[in-house]
């Protein structure tokens, strides 16, 4: 994933970002650990949107969707929803990403 200068939070995607109990501080840390980016093309209709799987800092397995935005020359990565993942779901991600797993 490019760079970017930080995270675009507001009321609504905080909201809905949070309501699964998963904290803005769990969310961003999932950006800073291996992780998984897979495009979302079925919902990429008006903006294009990507899928992060990953550890946050807690240690539990966070699944995050996301789009990246422009401002000011700079790139902002924007939060649409968040949740833990089932232990089926963080199970088979694990099979499938043995060295992210080891590494974190």
């Amino acid at each position: 994933m490019e760079a970017f200068a930080g995270f675009d939070w507001d009321d609504g995607n905080r909201d809905k970002c949070t309501k699964h109990g998963v904290s803005i501080d769990e969310i961003e840390s999932v950006f800073e650990a291996p992780t998984v980016i897979i495009p979302d093309l079925a919902h990429s209709l008006a903006e294009q949107r990507k899928r992060i799987i990953g550890r946050a800092y807690s240690g539990r397995h966070v699944f995050v969707v996301f789009t990246l935005r422009k401002r000011l020359g700079e790139t902002y990565v924007r939060p649409i929803s968040a949740r833990y993942m089932h232990r089926k779901e963080a199970s088979n991600y694990e099979e499938a990403n043995p060295d992210i797993e080891a590494d974190s």
